[in-house]
């Protein structure tokens, strides 16, 4: 049995890992929960399984969460709420499915405290990738990958040492805007908010949605992959998969591929990250390839697409770049989503940010996140 904090319980990773839980009651166990601002649910989902202590953000909305749940769970908020979670003594592992850089505190305080950190906030390791695998190694403790992509990889890899792998592949959709003859670049300053909401394969939050349709959310995770694996950028590679049913590929020194493959459900790298290393049942995915038909693949339009060239520059500089990268996209995207700036205007904000920037290499985490705030003044 694995006592597991979740942080982000009630966004779409949160939800689909409670469903991960249900189905494996004889493993896991929920021993905290944190919600940024739904009380109702949080409310719903701790009196359904009834952790030892649970989180929101507004202390106003803590009083009302701890009026209703009665004796049962303790109650936190804030930023200090969410690290008494993950340091809670009973976990075993901190699910962080929090967007944006509020997971980075908790995550560094989980692994101090000796917990295994399963992570699907792409800013932990974007921001401060180096040092979060450092005091990792430090404190002999797991970080496993729960986006698709690098649970893939993860699954792939098999422990193998980075010196046998020649590339990593990660694949993406495309996103919404994939076709160059419907989308050509001049149309991209016209797309709405509603269509870049539209995804092709998944269902996700707003934030991640825009992200693939920029195709942002494929340069967090290269250079996520940069750290989680202790690959150079030169080896992560990026190719358009359309079917999203080959989740990213290893390519190893001797000329061989291998893949991982199944029907897109975030269930699946949830459970792998949460029962690692064993293998448990679940009926939730059912991949029928012939069913499928065919897997087609091609090059991504860096032309279209900056953020891949943006991304490889920022994995390749390092120190403070990659978490200017990050916030400067942070903002830029709530801006488009608020109706501020056009779609276009997403990569030319975070390009002008990052020529901007002075760089500080092996950042401490206070020069992290000097850097982050700057990036999002500057945006």
């Amino acid at each position: 049995m694995k006592n597991v904090v979740l942080l982000g319980s009630t966004g779409s990773i949160g939800t689909s890992t409670l469903k991960v839980v249900e189905d494996q009651p004889d493993r896991l166990k929920l021993v905290g929960l944190a919600a940024g601002s739904n009380a109702d649910l949080l409310v719903e989902q701790a009196k359904k399984h009834h952790p030892a202590a649970v989180c929101i953000n507004d202390p106003a909305k803590a009083l009302n969460v701890q009026e209703r749940l009665g004796s049962g769970p303790r109650v936190y908020s804030g930023p200090s709420g969410l690290v008494k979670l993950a340091t809670l003594p009973e976990a075993d592992i901190v699910l962080i499915a929090i967007v944006g850089t509020a997971g980075l505190e908790p995550a560094l305080a989980a692994i101090n405290a000796g917990k295994d950190i399963a992570v699907a906030s792409k800013e932990i390791l974007v921001m401060a990738g180096e040092l979060v695998m450092r005091e990792a190694k430090a404190r002999g403790v797991r970080v496993l990958a729960v986006d698709s992509e690098h649970s893939a990889i993860f699954q792939c890899l098999e422990g193998k040492p980075a010196s046998s792998v020649r590339n990593l592949w990660l694949t993406a959709s495309g996103g919404p805007f994939r076709d160059a003859t419907k989308w050509p670049a001049e149309s991209f300053r016209a797309i709405t908010v509603e269509q870049a909401l539209k995804h092709p394969s998944w269902v996700m939050g707003r934030k991640i949605t825009i992200d693939s349709a920029t195709l942002f959310n494929k340069g967090l995770e290269m250079i996520e992959a940069r750290w989680l694996f202790n690959i150079e950028m030169a080896r992560v590679k990026v190719v358009v998969h359309p079917q999203s049913v080959v989740h990213s590929m290893v390519e190893f020194v001797d000329g061989s591929i291998i893949a991982q493959l199944s029907t897109p459900d975030m269930c699946l790298p949830i459970q792998i990250a949460l029962c690692h290393p064993e293998r448990v049942n679940s009926d939730r995915v059912q991949t029928n390839l012939a069913q499928i038909g065919s897997l087609t693949f091609e090059e991504p339009d860096t032309d279209r697409f900056e953020s891949l060239k943006l991304a490889r520059h920022a994995g390749e500089v390092g120190g403070t770049l990659p978490a200017v990268f990050n916030a400067a996209n942070e903002v830029a995207v709530d801006r488009f989503c608020n109706r501020q700036v056009s779609f276009s205007a997403i990569t030319e904000i975070v390009a002008r940010v990052m020529a901007a920037h002075q760089v500080v290499q092996r950042p401490t985490l206070n020069q992290i996140m000097l850097a982050d705030r700057w990036a999002r003044q500057a945006a």
